[in-house]
């Protein structure tokens, strides 16, 4: 059985085998060029989406390769592959250094942590520390957060202000104004920040239990 990312695996090594990235495989192919991006390769609540047999076709007409060249490659990327990705406390986060002013991970002085292939290249991962979070999330779990996935009501956040408090909520709700954050212990009481007030904020994807 053919596993999500197998399939976009073989299309990766489609594109280098012929010095091409995922974006010029797509134009090549008389694709919108962001058709292969890795965004597009999981929706922003955590669905997995597949690239359409009519574009596996056109990039194969494309560059001449045949059906039995991609299942090939398809074969050569095992399902569960690995990445690398940042690591560091939570109560650390707060610290100066590791962020930059989107959320994004900059500098020196993270860990690493071997994690399967996430779409947001940029993701990175938080270590839990104490119980302010419980029962949701305790001492030494790791949660992966992505600063550029879109945010909706229910999901859960990192937050962190200007002033260098970093908050593991869920959004409540959020206007131009403020967000309104809830606890996920219920022995903390919820939050409601000023816009003003929040440095970045970024979706938790994924925690280990």
């Amino acid at each position: 059985m053919l596993s999500h990312s197998q399939v976009w695996s073989a299309i990766d090594a489609l594109a280098s085998r012929y010095a091409l990235s995922a974006s010029a495989l797509a134009r090549k192919a008389g694709l919108d060029a962001t058709t292969f991006n890795r965004s597009k390769r999981q929706t922003p609540d955590g669905r997995l989406r597949w690239p359409s047999t009519e574009s596996i076709s056109k990039i194969l007409e494309a560059t001449g390769a045949s059906i039995e060249d991609f299942l090939n490659l398809v074969s050569a990327h095992p399902a569960a592959k690995k990445q690398t990705i940042p690591l560091i406390g939570l109560a650390q986060a707060g610290a100066g250094g590791f962020f930059d002013d989107g959320g994004f991970p900059v500098g020196g002085g993270w860990d690493e942590i071997a994690f399967p292939n996430v779409a947001d290249e940029q993701s990175y991962a938080l270590e839990i520390s104490g119980d302010s979070m419980e029962p949701l999330f305790r001492d030494g779990d790791v949660i992966v957060v992505s600063p550029a996935a879109s945010i909706r009501r229910g999901d859960r956040i990192v937050v962190k202000t200007n002033e260098g408090e970093v908050l593991a909520k869920e959004l409540k709700r959020r206007t131009s104004k403020n967000i309104e954050l809830k606890s996920l212990n219920p022995a903390h009481e919820d939050r409601v920040l000023d816009v003003e007030q929040i440095a970045w904020i970024a979706r938790i994807m994924w925690t280990s239990q």
